[in-house]
């Protein structure tokens, strides 16, 4: 049970949160992933709390299941090893900003002289071409840009900072993959990798789907709280008597149906299907005034037994046990050398002929450096050099 992925050999130059989420999926699935870092210039994820026996949480998530060599790039010795790594590696993931692998002497074209099978993976915030490609960003801006913060949020309080990074993660991270991947079946045909670039604005931008091909087909512009699934319906979260908040999805007429016939009102179903957006918003105000009579668990059981695509918001520790995600097996515990095992996120494709259990959780900067090495035939006098060179770290 290697895992799908058992025959691809990743070089992980990526930092922070996209690269490092796309490796980790690619080594989740049974790639071997190699981080190359910075011995002196650390990956903040490694710093970022909460910290469990003094090592990020985020970090020993991110990075399970891959090997750390540590190596100064800005120095020719460094670059050998990176040399003689390509000629064994056949993918390159990359997260630098356009232009500095290339200064590094690492660029795809300098690397596909060393080995034309290899397939350069390259995520950025707005891609390796435009008048943009050279700025700074996060996951806000990519969001902002691309248009996708102008219709999520609600109008009296406008854009939502999500919780989780839309960008970094469906852009970067899983458009990287997709990429990735589909430069290995290509290679299949052709015995040759190829460049792939990846911005996370414009990823962030094919997002759009329905809303997107509204406006470019038909001219109408999606705005906050004017559309059937961002808030314009009574498609939308409801406050209970206690608080907390019942998502209610009932858009088809016999979902609505159920759905009104526990509130105690039947008579909204016909309602649901109304296109002007007073009607919606009168509607809303009377299903508000119906969930807020009850707390959130008389409404879960009230709606148990319904399929009127009813479900609480749950926090993430409620999410964690409720009994549909524990029985699909999202979090597993991963190894940590000296200590109890760490419960991680698992891997969330499923595959017939099964996956290999996740090895260890993040390995500390260089933690393989020897091992990688000898693996390419240094010799323990070169592996001094290297380290007396500051090279290796």
């Amino acid at each position: 049970m290697k895992g799908p992925l058992s025959s691809l050999k990743v070089l992980d130059f990526s930092t922070l949160l996209p690269g490092p989420f796309a490796s980790l999926l690619l080594a989740d699935m049974g790639a071997e992933v190699l981080r190359v870092e910075s011995p002196t210039r650390m990956d903040l994820v490694r710093v970022l709390p909460p910290h469990v026996d003094g090592v990020s949480a985020s970090h020993a998530y991110l990075n399970r299941n891959k090997r750390s060599i540590a190596l100064d790039l800005k120095r020719p010795e460094s670059l050998e090893v990176v040399h003689k790594l390509v000629a064994q590696y056949d993918i390159v993931l990359e997260q630098f900003r356009p232009g500095v692998m290339e200064k590094l002497g690492l660029g795809y074209e300098a690397l596909k002289a060393i080995n034309p099978r290899l397939i350069y993976v390259s995520i950025t915030g707005y891609g390796q071409t435009g008048p943009y490609k050279d700025r700074a960003g996060h996951d806000l801006n990519y969001l902002a840009l691309a248009g996708v913060a102008s219709y999520t949020g609600r109008r009296d309080s406008g854009p939502l900072p999500l919780g989780v990074q839309l960008a970094d993660i469906a852009g970067g991270s899983l458009h990287g993959v997709i990429g990735l991947l589909a430069a290995v079946i290509a290679r299949q045909s052709t015995g040759l990798g190829q460049h792939v670039d990846i911005s996370m604005t414009d990823c962030a931008f094919s997002l759009h789907g329905m809303a997107g091909a509204g406006y470019l087909a038909a001219g109408v512009e999606p705005g906050m709280e004017n559309q059937v699934l961002n808030g314009g319906s009574f498609y939308d979260y409801y406050r209970t008597r206690d608080g907390r908040w019942l998502s209610v999805g009932s858009l088809e007429p016999q979902f609505m149906q159920q759905f009104c016939a526990v509130i105690g009102r039947p008579e909204l179903a016909a309602r649901g299907l109304s296109p002007k957006p007073e009607e919606q918003a009168a509607l809303k105000r009377e299903i508000e005034i119906e969930i807020e009579k009850h707390d959130l668990t008389e409404w879960q059981q009230r709606f148990a037994a319904v399929d009127a695509c009813i479900e609480p918001v749950l926090s993430l520790a409620e999410a964690v046990q409720h009994p549909q995600l524990k029985a699909r097996g999202v979090v597993t515990d991963v190894p940590r050398e000296g200590r109890p095992a760490q419960a991680q996120i698992a891997c969330p494709i499923r595959f017939s002929d099964g996956v290999e259990p996740p090895r260890h959780v993040g390995s500390a900067v260089g933690a393989h450096s020897v091992e990688v090495l000898g693996e390419l035939g240094f010799s323990e006098a070169q592996i001094a050099e290297l380290k007396a060179s500051k090279a290796l770290g």
